[in-house]
């Protein structure tokens, strides 16, 4: 390949690198605001369960990510279909509690089942999203 051509492209990496880094930040920001436990404190005190489950929903939220950077043509396009991306794994989250309606109290009490089976759910969601998002 071409050094000119590949340094050239360091500005474009950056900004994506940038503009993603951002995305997962307002992800993280809105998750543990929404969520009723306290995520990081958890994690810190050493509950599995809180990190099972944030770690399934943030890979959840990573995979459409890289799909929509894969596929954006602007800096714009990927911040418009990273928020798509982000309102969907958030919606992920109030559907399983629907489902498991007690999800923050068994994380609270480091329950891994209910965790582990919402970190699949956000994967699946994930997966699913990043797919509908390569059209």
């Amino acid at each position: 390949m071409n050094p000119v051509h590949l340094l050239a492209t360091v500005p474009h990496f950056l900004a994506y690198l940038g503009a993603s880094f951002v995305l997962v930040a307002v992800y993280v920001a809105i998750y543990v605001t929404v969520t009723p436990h306290a995520e990081f404190r958890l994690i810190r005190s050493g509950n599995m369960a809180a990190s099972i489950a944030f770690g399934g929903s943030l890979l959840g939220f990573v995979l459409p990510l890289g799909s929509t950077i894969a596929h954006s043509v602007s800096i714009v396009d990927l911040c418009l279909w990273g928020m798509v991306a982000l309102v969907i794994q958030i919606l992920a989250f109030f559907l399983l509690k629907l489902v498991l309606p007690t999800l923050p109290q068994d994380i609270e009490a480091d329950k891994r089942g209910p965790a582990v089976f919402a970190a699949f759910v956000f994967l699946a969601v994930g997966i699913l999203n990043a797919s509908c998002l390569t059209w």
